[in-house]
């Protein structure tokens, strides 16, 4: 049927069906009740099916939006052959996540790769086009794997046509993708329309209806009958709510026993007329009253019942009863007995005081929801649970539970806040709960409390076990790990000895991945070879790991050891899925992994992009403490940079974030940031003072693995500052801990602090170590000692070339300070012609230099070479002083001069 007044949203969909079969297409339509948007929807479909698209549809119900996975599965179910032939990864991961096959749980990050692999395939034969009406009811668990499809369709046979109402807001993260709001009718098409469907209503009437509609379609459509009879909805109410109470009119005059079909098919759209069949004992002739009021669709050869209007649906169930509604619920649980989730959801919906059987049900409908991956799901069903549950004791478990779900996965700690306390004031004991304990733990330190009172909360719940410990307990084994994170921030040896002390109760043994960190992370200088020969095997297994806790943990075994390269893949996985609306904790975990190992391997712009990114998302989700991973990565880039004021505020925030929670250990991480950024001010007694922080001199102290990272910083100060002594001792006690077993990295510091306190040919040496090219920062201020080491004999010609190949690794970094020593160095030693004048320029430094002279903004050259505009920065202001020039505006004639 033609639709009145709409042709150029037809023209316009048109266009949207053959750009998406052409090469992918995303958009959404939004607008009030009733403006047309299902008719647009409806029309969409005929238009693609014409042109030989498959549909793919679904709509959103209420009820379902708790069931994951709902309108996933209803939209693949059509794609069985296809999803036969993915990958055994993405067709694994895609059959634990819909409940049809068992494994581990998978990453939003690989079910959103396997849809849109899935997608990709079916596409390939024919042009596929989804539509998707009431978004925001769609499941959150779907909502997000369709949201990550919608940014992926470019250069696909594939479309995504969605809608919904003005101002509701759903699990679909739709910010950036095309939208088209759909207007109400001019007045024009307005009365054409009334012409068509009313063509005998009386000219009063049609005026009050002309002016209550206002060009709404479904309005004037619906409302002349009431507006000429004597039921009439209020006039107060907004006309969506007019609108429902209309079709609450016309189903009051339908018999008791359709009402009761329409009932069980409105609250869940897996009810089909085989559901019904089942419900009437085989005849649906009910649901004739229905079709005739145009309420309702009925295609027995497609099975199938379809309401005309989503508003329709919503008045079937305002309209019943809580009774009605409650005993509707209690037949579609029997009914869709075959499917225990959504079973137990209408148990839930129509129990109504608290219920041991039904609260045992849900919970086990989050433990099957977070084996598919989806936690936030498993929080809903677990509060659910804990609602419906007679005991407190019970109650108080539950909301623990969802408490620690939502502080350690989903990144909701305000929320898991208010279910902890929940939890304490329910059962004020709660000492022997495990995720209790762990999730007060995140809180702690989270929120106003310290590590102190975390690592106590955690120590108490462990203890609580009894003299042996089930190593096969994974509630148990996840506790260990979050205190052994609380160990870690806090600083101190003596937190550590119950957890070890707990390791020892294990039994039968520490399981593998908790072994192998306790060996290599908390205390990196007492690890041997040994320990990193089995974390690299644990590596390269990564490839088939996307359970996000056993990622984060293999990679931060791996910090100090220098082995995050092999780790990369796995972290930027769940930085993905983070993106992608997963695990939150997670990805900060990676993404503060990422900084770490961009920082040492000169990757600084991509550095400072993801510690932007990992500072906003703690600040958006409230990890107060957490923060402090990236307050980290801003000090010690703003210090390499020559930026003193910014790596001092940024420290000084990173201080003050880990103190206020006694977290000395996390604290103490500022100290390398001020040690840089002392060495680049040339303040050597004050680098020595920060880089002595971490550790003495002369010491590895215990539990601090990141006092590995200061040891060239506290060598070199050291001997700047006549502190030879200090100086060796730190050598000695580099040589004692073997640390050139341990990484490459460590054998390069360490080679490199033996030729600052030893001969001038160890340095050589130092730059010879195999890999030494990895870590370009260090390798060039063990150059740049050198070449100074040898000015400082007059051995110029031998300096030169050593200062020169230092200045241009610090000059491509944006390591300002150390780039202008190298110079200062350079031009002491003679220098040539080439230290200044257009010929100095770096590769890189040419190219920012003409692009700026052809008038590019920093933001725009940064966008280019991948760079952060900061970095454009520096390397201007190094550029000009080399060019002769003052300001950017003699660019242009300078580079002219050249040529």
């Amino acid at each position: 049927m033609r639709l009145v007044g709409r042709e150029h949203e037809i023209d316009g969909l048109a266009g949207f069906v053959r750009q998406a079969a052409a090469d992918g297409a995303v958009r959404l339509l939004y607008g009030d009740p009733g403006v047309g948007k299902s008719a647009l929807l409806d029309a969409a479909a005929a238009l693609a099916e014409k042109a030989g698209t498959r549909v793919l549809r679904v709509t959103g119900v209420q009820f379902e939006a708790e069931v994951s996975y709902t309108a996933l599965t209803a939209l693949l179910a059509p794609l069985p052959d296809h999803a036969g032939r993915l990958p055994a990864l993405y067709a694994g991961a895609l059959a634990v996540a819909l409940g049809e096959g068992q494994g581990p749980a998978p990453s939003r990050l690989v079910v959103g790769n396997a849809t849109l692999a899935l997608l990709r395939a079916a596409a390939a034969e024919r042009p596929l086009l989804i539509i998707v009406d009431d978004l925001p009811w769609i499941d959150r668990a779907s909502a997000t794997i369709l949201g990550f499809v919608a940014r992926r369709l470019a250069g696909t046979r594939l479309g995504l046509l969605a809608a919904s109402r003005t101002g509701e807001a759903g699990h679909f993260e739709g910010a950036g993708l095309p939208e088209e709001g759909i207007a109400p009718l001019p007045p024009a098409a307005a009365r054409q329309l009334v012409d068509v469907r009313h063509p005998h209503l009386p000219a009063p009437i049609r005026r009050r209806l002309m002016a209550e509609a206002d060009g709404n379609p479904l309005a004037l459509l619906e409302l002349a009958g009431t507006l000429s009879g004597a039921e009439r909805a209020p006039d107060v109410l907004p006309l969506g709510e007019r609108l429902q109470a209309v079709f609450a009119v016309r189903l009051g005059g339908l018999p008791a026993r359709t009402r009761e079909l329409l009932l069980l098919a409105a609250l869940d759209q897996a009810v089909d007329l085989l559901v019904l069949r089942h419900a009437t004992g085989g005849g649906l002739h009910e649901l004739g009253p229905a079709e005739r009021e145009r309420l309702v669709e009925v295609s027995p050869p497609a099975n199938r019942i379809r309401f005309r209007h989503p508003l329709m649906r919503s008045a079937v169930v305002d309209l019943a009863t809580s009774a009605e509604r409650r005993d509707a619920h209690r037949a579609l649980a029997g009914l869709l007995a075959s499917d225990p989730e959504r079973s137990a959801w209408h148990l839930a919906a129509a129990t109504e005081q608290p219920d041991e059987k039904v609260a045992a049900l849900l919970e086990g409908v989050a433990r099957g929801v977070l084996r598919r991956g989806d936690a936030p799901g498993a929080v809903t069903a677990l509060r659910r649970s804990a609602d419906l549950s007679p005991e407190p004791a019970d109650r108080s478990r539950r909301l623990a539970e969802a408490a620690y779900l939502g502080a350690d996965i989903t990144g909701e700690l305000g929320s898991a806040s208010r279910l902890l306390a929940d939890a304490r004031r329910l059962d004020p004991a709660l000492g022997g709960s495990l995720h209790a304990a762990a999730a007060a733990a995140y809180m702690l330190v989270n929120g106003d409390g310290d590590v102190d009172t975390a690592h106590a909360v955690l120590v108490g719940a462990i203890d609580a076990g009894g003299p042996e410990l089930d190593a096969g307990n994974d509630d148990l084994i996840e506790a260990l790990h979050t205190l052994l994170l609380v160990c870690w921030w806090a600083g101190r040896p003596e937190l550590w000895e119950p957890f070890h002390r707990f390791l020892g109760r294990l039994r039968p043994a520490v399981p593998g991945q908790l072994d192998l960190q306790s060996r290599t992370f908390p205390d990196t200088a007492r690890a041997t070879a040994r320990d990193r020969a089995a974390l690299v095997a644990a590596i390269a297994r990564q490839d088939g790991e996307f359970e996000p806790n056993r990622i984060i943990r293999t990679n931060t075994s791996s910090v100090y050891l220098d082995l995050l390269d092999g780790c990369r893949a796995g972290a930027w996985r769940l930085v993905e899925d983070g993106r992608a609306g997963g695990a939150v904790r997670s990805s900060l975990g990676a993404l503060m992994h990422l900084c770490l190992d961009d920082f040492v391997t000169g990757r600084w712009a991509e550095g400072q992009r993801l510690a932007d990114e990992g500072l906003a998302l703690c600040r958006r989700h409230h990890y107060d403490f957490i923060v402090w991973y990236f307050l980290y990565h801003q000090s010690v880039l703003a210090a390499v940079r020559g930026e003193h004021d910014a790596a001092a505020r940024w420290a000084g925030e990173l201080t003050d974030v880990a103190l206020r929670r006694n977290a000395q250990g996390a604290a103490r991480f500022a100290c390398q940031a001020r040690a840089l950024s002392a060495i680049g001010r040339g303040d050597y007694d004050d680098a020595f003072r920060h880089a002595s922080g971490l550790s003495p001199a002369g010491e590895l102290a215990p539990y601090t693995p990141h006092a590995l990272w200061v040891v060239l910083d506290l060598v070199e100060a050291a001997w700047h500052t006549g502190r030879r002594a200090e100086a060796r001792a730190h050598v000695e006690a580099m040589r004692g801990a073997r640390l050139p077993e341990l990484s490459p990295r460590l054998a390069l510091l360490t080679a490199g602090c033996e030729a600052i306190v030893g001969h001038e040919e160890l340095f050589a040496a130092a730059v010879a170590t195999p890999g030494a090219q990895r870590w370009p920062f260090d390798l060039a201020r063990i150059r740049l000692l050198h070449g100074e080491r040898l000015l400082g004999r007059r051995a110029v010609v031998a300096a030169r070339p050593i200062l020169r190949e230092a200045r241009a690794a610090f000059d491509d970094l944006g390591a300002a300070p150390w780039a202008e020593r190298a110079r200062r160095a350079l031009r002491a030693a003679g220098g040539d012609r080439r230290e200044t004048g257009p010929e100095s320029l770096t590769p890189q430094e040419k190219q920012i230099a003409l692009m700026a002279a052809a008038g590019l903004t920093n933001k725009e050259i940064a966008t280019r070479l991948r760079l952060s505009p900061r970095s454009v920065g520096t390397h201007l202001y190094r550029i000009f002083p080399k060019l002769g020039i003052g300001k950017r505006a003699a660019l242009r004639d300078a580079l002219v001069l050249q040529r």
